[in-house]
């Protein structure tokens, strides 16, 4: 029995050029020649690599993304981890206006959200800061790390804990031994999210941020404003190039399809 007809192949294969080709356009172009954005016909120059190093600024901006990233991720897991089973094991009055809460950030427009934490950075002196950049980036990506984790949390078998309790295990050595190993899929899918959502947001940062504290999407934004080199489409095809090798590297170790669906080995 044939389970994709010719429609649904013709379906896939145009959604996947579809969104494949912004990304094979842009490392095209960054091995362009010329000085301004075109498509490399005759010859393949990497004098726009080259000319990366000629710009520090993009590189702190990129460890600054980097810190930023890991910092909010991990940051956001532990806060998700014991929200998430509070939410999913116990009902308490008020749980389905604190589970809107710390879902709210997907609903809200993050240029609403950047104004509102730049009066309000401002007001407690945490304007242009990399702690300000950290309690922004957090409340932004908790909802992608607490989904996982609740979704993780609801479908754990707690006969397991119970046994361990049985068997006089603390609460602490229950949770550590056995709920976050069970639960650890999630956690790691959420993580990652977190992580990319953090490392790729530029319109909220973009009122956040500060030359010192500046991120590399953002200060890739400010200067596509007033330079129509290639310069940026390098940049990108160089930051792709990490995320590629960072999702084989994944995918070896641990298996993409089971860190995004959030089970574990076998």
């Amino acid at each position: 029995m044939r389970r994709n007809g010719a429609l649904a192949l013709a379906f896939h294969t145009a959604f996947v050029i579809f969104m494949l080709a912004p990304i094979a356009i842009v490392c095209w172009v960054a091995f362009t020649p010329t000085g301004f954005l075109s498509i490399p016909v005759d010859e393949f120059s990497l004098r726009w690599f080259k000319a990366i190093g000629r710009y520090p600024e993009f590189i702190d901006a990129f460890w600054n993304s980097v810190g930023l990233a890991l910092t909010s991720s991990v940051l956001a897991l532990a806060f998700s981890v014991p929200a998430a089973l509070a939410l999913a094991r116990y009902q308490f009055r008020g749980r389905e206006a604190l589970t809107a809460l710390f879902l709210s950030p997907l609903m809200i427009p993050h240029v609403v959200l950047g104004i509102a934490f730049l009066r309000f950075f401002t007001q407690i002196g945490l304007s242009g800061s990399f702690t300000g950049l950290v309690v922004s980036h957090i409340i932004v990506v908790l909802p992608f790390a607490m989904r996982l984790v609740m979704a993780a949390t609801a479908g754990m078998d707690r006969s397991v804990e119970h046994a361990a309790i049985s068997l006089g295990a603390s609460d602490w050595t229950v949770f550590r031994r056995v709920t976050l190993p069970l639960i650890l899929p999630g956690v790691l899918s959420g993580g990652v999210l977190a992580f990319i959502q953090s490392f790729d947001e530029v319109t909220m940062t973009v009122f956040v941020a500060a030359p010192g504290t500046m991120t590399l999407p953002v200060r890739m934004f400010l200067y596509i404003q007033d330079n129509i080199d290639p310069l940026v489409t390098s940049i990108s095809a160089c930051v792709i190039a990490i995320t590629a090798v960072f999702l084989w590297a994944i995918d070896r170790l641990y298996g993409l399809d089971r860190l995004l669906s959030g089970h574990g080995r076998d």
